[in-house]
Order: structure tokens, then sequence, then C-alpha cells
């Protein structure tokens, strides 16, 4: 299966359970690596043919930016179903990190990798 990557994909959201953090926007990272034949695409050199990635980052954004959950797991859940949605995709891993979630450490991230 082929691979079509993003990487660091910076989004504030409310995530977290802390009274402050359920107040004020924080920095997430994402990072996506989306599995799907990109051969046919690969070929014809048309959009048609292969996963529109900017559209499905728009989508991840939006999602992301309006959530509100408590867990980065439960936002890394949320972010694979969405790409599992997506015409084309048919499995995905995904990076949800959150920065200086943990005092001495730079950040704290969940993997999670989902099948079609």
């Amino acid at each position: 299966m082929d691979r079509i990557r993003i990487s660091d994909l910076l989004v504030r959201c409310i995530l977290g359970i802390n009274e402050k953090e359920r107040h004020e926007k924080q920095d997430v990272v994402i990072n996506l690596t989306l599995h799907s034949d990109v051969s046919k695409a690969g070929k014809s050199d048309s959009i048609e043919d292969t996963v529109d990635y900017r559209a499905l980052k728009k989508r991840v954004l939006a999602m992301v930016e309006s959530s509100q959950y408590f867990l980065v797991e439960a936002l890394a859940e949320a972010v694979a179903e969405l790409c599992l949605g997506y015409r084309g995709v048919m499995q995905v891993d995904v990076c949800v990190e959150k920065p200086h979630a943990l005092r001495f450490a730079r950040s704290v991230a969940v993997e999670i990798s989902r099948k079609r």
C-alpha cells in the first residue's frame, strides 16, 4: 500500500482535563499517514485518481479547531475516523502530539493506526 504523509499540522483547540485547559486553546501537532493506492494517479496525473489531501487537511483542521476533547486519545480517534471516511483512504496512522503537556517533557503524543 502506498502512503501519503501530512507532517506537523499545527492546530489550536480545547484539549485536556484541567480547568485551565478547558478554557484556553492549546497547540496540538498532528501527523497523518494515509494508506492508499496512488498508482492510478501516478500514471494519469489527475487529482480525481488520488486522495485530495488538501481538502482532507482542511476538514481535519476544521474538526479539530472546533473540538473539545478531554483526552488526546479521543482526539486521535476522531481524526482517524474522519480520514477513513475519505475516498481512497484504506488505513490511517495518526499521531497527535500535545506540546508541554507534562512538566520536564517536550510533549506527549498518542499514535494510533486504524483500517477501513
